[in-house]
């Protein structure tokens, strides 16, 4: 496989970087709260008469989008950044 521009080894960048660590944060929150059912797998409080379980769930999939846009930001802000130090051209 030839070497891109953009691999670590030719451009000397770090792999893992703090704006790299936060969106992988970004992208995992989502899963470790849907996946921790007993967090949320109760009643009380109610909300506008839904039941917590339920708004709960539904509130994550604004959080999940939220953070979905977040990340994919700070990426294409890191690849920018990255082909801007490699002396790439801009797209």
């Amino acid at each position: 496989m030839p070497d891109t521009p953009d691999t670590p080894e030719k451009t000397g960048d770090p792999v893992v970087t703090p704006v790299r660590v936060v969106i992988a944060l970004c992208l995992l929150a989502p899963f470790v709260a849907m996946l921790w059912v007993g967090s949320y797998a109760k009643t009380d409080p109610v909300y506008i008469g839904i039941p917590f379980f339920y708004w709960y769930q539904m509130l994550w999939v604004l959080l999940s989008t939220g953070l979905t846009m977040t990340a994919y930001t700070l990426w294409q802000r890191d690849q920018r950044a990255r082909r801007a130090r490699s002396g790439g051209g801009a797209k």
